[in-house]
């Protein structure tokens, strides 16, 4: 990969252009805390060729959602079980609008 090649990537979300320092102090948190969301299993971040963690910003949104949560007394556990059950139901609605979108333009009469 080129550098021109990394640097297009930056706009994707998925890219895992973060380090862990970098990602907690963009937080406001502790390396600690992202280690403790890894563990949970919320977010895994991708390893570097040295085996450095490394987080895009998909994940780090994901971890301040988490870090909101705990902050209000959430305990972790708990707060990564919230996040898990917010995604499920977002994509849940998506692929309802989804079908529902699908049923209106298969049957026109009926949509309104």
């Amino acid at each position: 990969m080129t550098a021109d090649d990394s640097f297009n990537r930056l706009d994707d979300d998925d890219y895992p252009a973060y380090t862990m320092g970098r990602a907690a102090e963009m937080l406001g948190t502790t390396q600690g805390f992202l280690r403790a969301l890894g563990e949970a299993r919320l977010i895994t971040p991708l390893r570097s060729a040295g085996g450095h963690r490394r987080y895009s910003r998909y994940q780090l949104r994901i971890a301040a959602r988490a870090r909101e949560l705990v902050d209000q007394g959430t305990p972790i556990e708990a707060a990564c079980r919230i996040i898990i059950l917010e995604d499920q139901l977002e994509e849940a609605q998506r692929i309802n609008a989804e079908h529902r979108h699908a049923a209106e333009s298969a049957n026109p009469t009926n949509a309104a």
